[in-house]
């Protein structure tokens, strides 16, 4: 078995306000015994379009990199920070999810898929995620020693075939920082978390936003811990703060020999 933790935060406009008060929550669930930490979407500037510009830095360089980086060799675990803005070669940003190892080495990312471009019956209303960010084109994996990691963020949740298609390509625990909105993460954020690990028959680390923020924006929080039986094992309200599991890989080849739906599906997904 090997504990992974998730950290719930209400994170503004100043990057290092967020990332002082993010580090004593890793500190803590080192301290726990934590082999992989998650944080969640937009950990470390949670604003405007300009704040993400102020802060956003080329992938594998800039000082907030620099500073996960450390954070994760001196705590010696697997950091995965849930996005951070990278800026592309073009100028345009993608909001991108970063995974170090224990060693501070970058060794994955993810740029977000699905943009959240909706309206909501909330203070905040109209969500434009494509006026800032960039979609990302492509999943990603990434190998650890506990298991295969597939990589999501947030409004990716409500699309099945990308989760199918991770399980597809080995997944054993499916990442999901977010910035559920209040009024979408009360109606459909657990519902969705637990039907994907059904449906994959993975394990889920969902780490979210929560409280309010700037601009009217409100967030669920509810972070969670789901099984490959769709059960919670561990979770948080609406505080901030953290959360750990023990996961054991076992379960997810238990749960597959005794219902091999990845053999029985008729339909294989691809995904371009």
């Amino acid at each position: 078995m090997t504990r992974f933790g998730i950290v719930q935060m209400n994170s503004g406009v100043d990057a290092d306000d967020n990332l002082d008060w993010l580090e004593g929550q890793l500190r803590t669930l080192s301290a726990q015994g934590a082999k992989l930490v998650l944080t969640p979407e937009n950990c470390l500037v949670f604003g405007q379009k300009e704040d993400y510009d102020k802060y956003a830095e080329e992938l594998g360089h800039g000082p907030k990199q620099k500073q996960f980086s450390q954070l994760a060799f001196e705590l010696c675990i697997w950091l995965v920070i849930g996005s951070f803005p990278i800026r592309n070669h073009d100028g345009t940003l993608a909001s991108t999810c970063l995974v170090y190892d224990e060693t501070g080495n970058l060794r994955g990312s993810y740029e977000k898929m699905h943009m959240f471009d909706v309206d909501i019956a909330d203070k905040h209303r109209s969500y434009r995620e494509s006026d800032t960010f960039r979609a990302g084109s492509g999943m990603a994996l990434v190998d650890t020693p506990f298991g295969t990691l597939g990589l999501s963020i947030c409004y990716d949740i409500r699309f099945p075939q990308l989760y199918s298609a991770l399980r597809e390509q080995g997944a054993d625990i499916i990442l999901v920082p977010a910035a559920f909105t209040k009024t979408t993460g009360q109606a459909h954020w657990e519902v969705l978390l637990r039907a994907r690990a059904i449906e994959t028959q993975c394990w889920l680390l969902a780490a979210a936003q929560t409280g309010e923020h700037n601009a009217g924006r409100e967030t669920w929080g509810h972070s969670m811990i789901v099984d490959p039986w769709g059960q919670i094992v561990a979770g948080l309200d609406d505080q901030t703060g953290v959360a750990s599991a023990d996961i054991d890989l076992s379960a997810n080849a238990a749960i597959r020999n005794k219902m091999p739906v990845l053999q029985h599906a008729k339909l294989q997904c691809v995904m371009k």
